[in-house]
């Protein structure tokens, strides 16, 4: 397997990170602005700041085809006007346009629908606006979804068919919605989540057997699974068998890993998923059972779980008997902190052959699988 490609950025949490479709440039979220990085050489350098929220940037994504970004922040009521913002290339640069989302708390996270007319901005608001423009006013305006969310939606993902939307929340629930929105979606073929489906129809509602909050979403590339990853370290995976039916087969792996907090299919029966571990661990199944079939990192680390636990222990125990060593602050993984956001970079048939992650440490990886 080829060596990573490692790129430090800065020394600060790198909140989300998106590639545009020729992989020239990359968009950092970083404090209250969005940083667009292009290469140089074999290097990443800042080519272009984007500044026009006030709070910390949580989420950016550039849309592959349009090149137009969007990036949402954790700007409250007082700025109702800024906690969205989509960037227009133009050949005079980027130009910002006005997104009204109508949420009084912090838009969280933000992600373009695979067809581009519409993005989806989850908020602490309880709700998620599903934004599309409206032309005779050249701006983006919202509908939303609300029922029945009850909390803080943390992560949000398309399915390919750009109506159907899952959210992972705060309330431990993982939820398909429909998104329909006349005039702007076409109406979609009939599948396993549902067939008439106006908008703010719930599709699927599943909650964490632990309560645990719900970081991750991801349809598989079919639309035909859904996956998620909660905070009491497991993946989830749920197969609808049709409308108003239970699904077919919902599989947990619980895993004696910090939990992950990002999830990315591929094909439909391999999950890479990372988070808290600072690693990505693949995960290998099907609607029959799914399980943790190793890490993406070639450490030679021998079997996970016992011996790791272990390990820690031993650790700990030398850490009080000598004091703390100076080398001991390194880790052994090429993610020196969290990892939060992981990102197809290139697929190859029906699978990813390569992925990109960021995370605490200000780092930017690009993974071979």
């Amino acid at each position: 397997m080829a060596a990573p490609e490692v790129h430090h950025l800065f020394h600060n949490r790198i909140a989300d990170h998106s590639f545009s479709a020729d992989r020239k440039i990359v968009a950092i979220a970083r404090d209250s602005s969005v940083e667009l990085y292009g290469k140089v050489g074999n290097a990443f350098k800042v080519k272009d700041e984007l500044k026009g929220h006030d709070k910390t940037v949580t989420s950016v994504d550039i849309a592959p085809n349009t090149g137009r970004i969007v990036s949402c922040s954790q700007e409250s009521h007082h700025a109702a006007d800024r906690n969205a913002i989509v960037w227009e290339p133009t050949p005079q640069g980027y130009k910002p346009t006005l997104v009204l989302l109508r949420i009084n708390r912090a838009a969280t996270f933000v992600r373009w629908s695979p067809s581009e007319t519409k993005f989806a901005v989850g908020s602490g608001d309880r709700v998620i606006a599903v934004c599309y423009f409206e032309e005779e006013n050249d701006w983006w305006v919202s509908k939303h979804l609300k029922k029945p969310i009850r909390s803080t939606i943390t992560t949000v993902a398309w399915h390919p068919n750009s109506v159907l939307l899952a959210a992972g929340s705060t309330d431990a629930h993982a939820r398909v919605f429909s998104s329909f929105i006349k005039g702007v979606d076409a109406r979609p073929e009939p599948s396993a989540w549902g067939e008439r489906l106006p908008f703010n129809t719930v599709c699927g509602e599943f909650l964490n057997n632990s309560a645990g909050w719900v970081h991750a979403v991801a349809f598989s590339p079919s639309g035909d699974a859904l996956a998620f990853a909660a905070h009491d370290s497991s993946v989830t995976v749920v197969y609808p068998s049709g409308p108003d039916q239970p699904p077919r087969a919902v599989v947990s792996v619980a895993t004696q890993l910090l939990p992950f907090q990002g999830l990315l299919w591929n094909g439909e029966s391999e999950i890479v998923a990372a988070g808290y571990d600072c690693e990505a661990f693949r995960f290998r199944g099907g609607p029959d059972g799914w399980q943790l079939s190793g890490t993406v990192e070639s450490k030679g680390r021998p079997g996970l779980g016992d011996a790791r636990e272990e390990s820690a222990l031993n650790m700990f125990r030398q850490m009080d008997l000598k004091g703390k060593a100076k080398d001991d602050t390194q880790l052994k993984t090429v993610h020196q902190n969290t990892i939060t956001t992981i990102r197809p970079y290139e697929e190859s048939g029906s699978g990813v052959s390569k992925f990109s992650s960021s995370g605490v440490d200000g780092r930017l990886v690009i993974w071979s699988i």
